[in-house]
């Protein structure tokens, strides 16, 4: 079989990413602190982009009362994200929106080198700065580590009194204490550890117990207990005297701690021999008390969350706009553009010129990036005006598609601009992604979101009776006799959702 070669000519189309595109698409999906992070980037890398400094703007960014005032701009800067703000007209048939600088609905696709940047963008004035003296920053204060709880165990183990032998015994068992505050291993086999290291004149059991015994004083209280009884045991044994009902506290859960755990208070109303209304002073002091000592001390860093967008209400209408203590300010260095010829191809001119379009494109990125922000949220804040009026109960089913369909967008674009962006409202600060919900039919044809279901369970809860919690079943019966069909099953998953123990965990005699 002979193999001959041919060339074949054939016509397709296909669809490739442009590198601009491609930055455009990435610098959507990031958050706030992550592009601050990829603006420094960018002027740390291209000498072609600078921040203008605070002394080029002579007034400041202007506050929620006087937005729609005449605003001062510097015509020296190209700023990559435009002071923009629209509000809706609730009392109107459809949105009425209002824009104070338009951004244009077309930017060039490309810059000749000698254009002048200020002709294409508009700058806006510098936001004002949220505390006026920068020398106020307590970097130590802000950027410290945060205390462990073994930090505040040795922390007290240092002012307290003990032999060397005892501080070892003392440092054996705060390396066995769990972040819940609870001694994880037993004393046994702390003991098989430390014999090997008190070769010479070994270590007692009793030893141990009264190390033990000293460091269960130490704060939180509770700390170093080995079970829960323990632990709350305690608690109870620190507290003053005279305390009313701490003998029966103590006698409760020394003896009939599973009954209190499988809430059966007719067994426990019979075996400790109280009365139900003493049962319920001795239920009272209990739940005071603090099942896991350990999670008083904090361990976690703080998680900062920069709203994106701010949210308000002025003269019924709601306005939405991009929150200006973090908007980006960026531009071209003009000193630098000059110094590039047209006709020179060295490789300095080159280089220069590279730099600038890429420049200009980058700012071009954020431009779109906070256009199609601002555009989302707005719409956003029109399907659910109900649940910024009213809260979570009035909250209306949404989908990306929805959103997608009505700034013409693409579904992808839209789960880019809603996932890690946070929209600040006198309702709190929420991710754009909080206000999409699926829903669940109603008998009048309608329906309900998901949000509103779960607000509606959160609410019923909290006004059930102690002793006769609502079950899984009643909740869903009531939302039949609403008109809303919801499953049982439903109910249930939500209800997970909430953080919410089942009807039996809930049950209480107090």
């Amino acid at each position: 079989m002979v193999m001959k070669a041919s060339l074949q000519l054939k016509l397709g189309q296909s669809l490739t990413m442009t590198p601009q595109l491609q930055q455009a698409i990435r610098l959507l999906q990031l958050s706030t602190l992550d592009l601050q992070q990829e603006i420094q980037q960018a002027l740390e890398s291209n000498p072609m982009l600078e921040a203008p400094e605070d002394d080029d703007h002579g007034d400041e960014k202007p506050t929620h009362a006087d937005t729609n005032t005449d605003q001062n701009t510097d015509s020296s800067a190209a700023d990559a994200s435009p002071d923009t703000s629209k509000d809706w007209d609730e009392n109107e048939n459809g949105p009425d929106w209002a824009s104070e600088n338009e951004i244009p609905d077309t930017l060039p696709d490309d810059l000749p080198v000698d254009t002048a940047w200020d002709d294409v963008y508009q700058s806006a004035p510098a936001p004002a700065s949220s505390n006026g003296d920068d020398n106020d920053y307590d970097f130590e204060t802000r950027n410290s580590p945060t205390e462990t709880l073994r930090d505040y165990l040795e922390w007290q183990l240092n002012l307290t009194t003990m032999t060397d032998r005892d501080r070892a015994v003392a440092h054996a068992l705060m390396d066995a204490v769990d972040e819940r505050g609870y001694l994880s291993s037993s004393l046994a086999e702390i003991y098989t550890g430390l014999q090997d290291e008190h070769d010479d004149d070994p270590l007692e059991l009793d030893e141990l117990e009264a190390v033990l015994r000293r460091l269960q004083f130490f704060d939180p209280p509770g700390v170093f207990g080995r079970d829960l009884q323990e632990c709350l045991l305690i608690q109870l044994n620190q507290m003053p005297p005279g305390t009313p009902w701490v003998s029966q506290a103590r006698m409760v859960i020394t003896h009939y701690i599973s009954l209190l755990g499988n809430r059966d208070y007719a067994q426990l109303l019979r075996r400790s021999r109280l009365k139900e209304d003493q049962l319920k002073h001795v239920l009272a002091l209990i739940t005071s008390l603090n099942p896991r000592p350990g999670d008083v001390i904090d361990r976690t860093e703080p998680d900062y969350v920069i709203p994106d967008v701010i949210v308000y209400k002025r003269n019924e209408r709601w306005r939405v706009e991009l929150n200006p203590e973090i908007a980006p300010r960026i531009r071209v260095n003009a000193s630098y553009a000059s110094f590039i010829k047209r006709a020179d191809s060295s490789a300095d001119n080159t280089y220069m010129r590279d730099q600038l379009q890429e420049a200009k494109w980058f700012i071009k990125s954020l431009q779109s990036r906070n256009e199609t922000l601002l555009k989302v949220a707005t719409r956003i804040v029109e399907y659910q005006q109900g649940f910024l009026d009213q809260g979570e109960e009035a909250m209306k089913p949404l989908i990306l598609s929805e959103i997608a369909q009505a700034v013409e967008m693409h579904e992808s674009t839209i789960s880019r601009v809603t996932t890690q962006k946070f929209m600040h409202t006198p309702r709190g600060i929420f991710e754009l992604k909080y206000f999409f919900s699926s829903h669940v039919s109603t008998d009048a044809g309608g329906e309900c979101s998901s949000t509103a279901i779960r607000a509606m369970i959160k609410k019923l809860i909290a006004v059930e009776t102690s002793k006769k919690p609502l079950s899984d079943s009643k909740i869903a019966a009531m939302f039949g006799e609403q008109g809303i069909q919801v499953a049982r099953r439903t109910v249930a998953k939500y209800r997970e959702a909430l953080q919410i123990p089942p009807s039996n965990e809930r049950k209480r005699l107090v």
